[in-house]
This record gives C-alpha cells, structure tokens and sequence, in this order.
C-alpha cells in the first residue's frame, strides 16, 4: 500500500504506470481498477473558479493507510494506491488517483469504491471554493 499527499501537480496516468513497472507484484494480478478524480468548474449550482484544499499533516496520512489496510482486510487485493493533491487546484487538474490490484475484478473493483467513499466522506481534508464574487468552505462532499 502506498500513500502519498502533495501539492504538486501530477499526471495520474503516468503515476500509474510507474508504480506498475516498479511493483513486485507483476504477473500475479489481472484486475486494476483506477479512479482518478479531477475539480470540476461547478458545484452546488455555482461555478467555481479555483480550489484550495487543506489537511493535516501527519493525520491525514495515518488515516489513508488505515483504510489502505482496511481494504486490504476486506478483499484479497495485492496492492494499492492512493496520490491525492493539496494547495490550491483549478478546473480539470487531477486531485486524486485510486489503483487496486487483485487477480479478480470484483475485489478490485470494491476495494476502490471503498477507498474513493471513505475519502470523500471521513478523510480529513477541507475545501475552500473561489467562486466569482466570494469564497466558501465547502461543507459537504458529492
């Protein structure tokens, strides 16, 4: 399992790819299941122009390797993945990157919707939107 938290722009395809090559796991999986979510340029109604998304150091860290482990409980999995961005962020940049691998789909598959649900609704990161006339924290992930 492996986590990582930056404020760098990154390209998740290429993370993706990298981490494969690297991993010892090759050979031995048949299923991976990415997500890679980006900001969007709306939401709630409004359209939003930037993004800045905090979190705490050290805790959020903690709290992506115990549901990396959670998952890895749950479903026999080889190996996963999380990138997730900090800092600010505008339309279309990559905020997140979810790979599992597993022989099989169906554990793939679930351990990522997992993953992806218990980030976006217990992770501790906060969201400040830059709207057109004002900002906002947003309070309610979707």
């Amino acid at each position: 399992m492996h986590i990582e938290i930056q404020p760098q722009p990154f390209e998740p395809y290429t993370r993706l790819q990298q981490y494969q090559q690297q991993a010892d796991f090759a050979g031995r999986y048949g299923a991976t299941a990415v997500f890679v979510g980006s900001m969007r340029e709306f939401n709630q109604g409004d359209d939003v122009e930037a993004m800045w998304l905090e979190h705490y150091p050290g805790m959020t860290e903690k709290y992506l390797q115990k549901i990396s482990e959670e998952a890895a409980q749950k479903w026999d999995i080889l190996d996963s993945l999380i990138i997730h961005r900090v800092g600010e962020m505008h339309p279309n940049d990559p905020i997140v990157l979810v790979a599992v691998w597993s022989a099989h789909r169906a554990a793939a598959f679930d351990a990522s919707r997992y993953l992806m649900e218990e980030l976006k609704s217990r992770a501790p990161f906060w969201k400040k939107e830059t709207l057109p006339e004002k900002t906002r924290w947003v309070d309610k992930n979707t």
